[in-house]
């Protein structure tokens, strides 16, 4: 199999944050423990070389956990080794995620030397209070400093912000916003905070369960409830921020950024144009992925039609030619080009009800048909896991 996208994920971070639930640990730097996770990494990307499935790569994202957190002399060797493993010639993006507290003067310097052509900034927030409250370790400042020494060699630089943090307003959402619009940033990502079950604000926040689909600003519980459920009285206690209020702050995100050149692109992200990510794109596009390292992803297309999905650690899934088409089909409504016309009529033959689906959700305004597409409409992002699952349930529905 050849894929077409490569992610590498890095599982450590200096500090755990407060609303984290990703695959990731806080471990010093002189860890040995991120040693033997890079020789293992290194193996398998060795590994994947020799079977011809890094041959067509075209996009490559470090994540994490925080990838600068590896530190200059291991990040450096990671990246050379993908050099010699990757013709980096016809790779278009390759990211990299850093945290600002980690991201030097030399990293920069370094990877951009070794090919690396866009940097993502774990900001979240320009309000030091708010950043307290989320378990960040760096300050506003310090954030401004990191983007300034990225823009030393990156001219293609994200950053990620966060709304609905407890004890933010309207005013300081706006900061935020403007804050951000001054450092220059090609690209913003824009996240609904997700009260995680497990993580420590979510149990000062006193509620249990997730927040439902990344970007969709939705709260869901526990089955048998749908309020929140409290937990034993936190010690530390900070208010849950309401779901309408997290739409009320993605719309005035939308509605600035939008005034200001930035196109929104997919459900969370906004870009100057031509700068939208191509490595996120390809997500919400069907195309073959490979994911290296604890907790990474990957998906490949058989030639049946039928999808595996698989993850490190786990068991490999496989999706019938149904569930393919209609996933193919719900992750292109979280891209504001939706799908075709003609799209929708080859999904038909596979998924007969799909059409009558899509007229449904043109009546609940989830969904809205312009230019020979569908294409989803703001209530359809914030109500995102509606409209996804009633897409995906046609792959169910049994004839009659």
């Amino acid at each position: 199999m050849k894929y077409e996208s490569l992610y590498l994920h890095i599982p450590f971070c200096k500090k755990r944050c407060a609303y984290c639930d990703f695959t990731t640990e806080a471990v010093a730097q002189d860890d040995p423990v991120m040693d033997e996770y890079l020789a293992q990494l290194i193996s398998e990307i060795r590994q994947a070389t020799k079977k011809g499935e890094l041959a067509q790569i075209r996009t490559i994202y470090l994540g994490g956990g925080t990838p600068t957190h590896l530190g200059h002399k291991r990040l450096v060797e990671l990246a050379y080794l993908l050099s010699l493993n990757i013709k980096l010639e016809q790779v278009e993006e390759y990211t990299i995620e850093a945290n600002p507290e980690s991201l030097t003067e030399a990293i920069v310097n370094d990877l951009f030397a070794l090919g690396v052509n866009r940097l993502s900034l774990g900001v979240q927030s320009f309000v030091d209070s708010e950043l307290k409250t989320l378990g960040r370790i760096h300050d506003a400042d310090r954030a401004k400093k990191a983007v300034a020494d990225a823009r030393g060699r990156f001219t293609n630089i994200s950053l990620d912000l966060m709304c609905g943090i407890p004890g933010q307003t309207a005013d300081s959402w706006q900061y935020s916003l403007e804050q951000a619009l001054l450092q220059s940033p090609e690209h913003l990502s824009i996240y609904p905070l997700q009260l995680e079950e497990g993580t420590e604000l979510a149990q000062r926040a006193g509620v249990s369960g997730t927040a439902g689909d990344k970007g969709t600003g939705r709260l869901s519980s526990s089955k048998d409830d749908k309020r929140p459920v409290p937990l034993s009285p936190p010690s530390n206690p900070v208010p849950a921020v309401p779901d309408d209020v997290l739409a009320d702050f993605m719309e005035q995100a939308a509605m600035f950024l939008e005034n200001n050149g930035f196109q929104r692109y997919e459900v969370a992200s906004y870009a100057k144009p031509g700068y939208e990510s191509k490595h996120n794109t390809v997500y919400w596009s069907g195309i073959p992925y490979l994911g290296i390292g604890t907790g990474a992803a990957s998906m490949s297309n058989l030639g049946d039609g039928t999808r595996l999905r698989s993850k490190a650690g786990e068991e490999p899934e496989i999706l019938t030619a149904k569930e393919a088409c209609a996933e193919n089909l719900f992750l292109a409504m979280r891209m504001a080009r939706g799908v075709t016309e003609e799209q929708l009529n080859r999904a038909s033959s596979l998924l007969p009800e799909i059409q009558e689906v899509f007229k449904e959700l043109q009546l609940l305004g989830l969904v809205e048909h312009r230019k020979g597409r569908f294409c989803p409409t703001t209530k359809g992002w914030l109500l995102g896991n509606e409209l996804y699952a009633r897409i995906w349930d046609t792959a169910h529905i049994k004839s009659a």
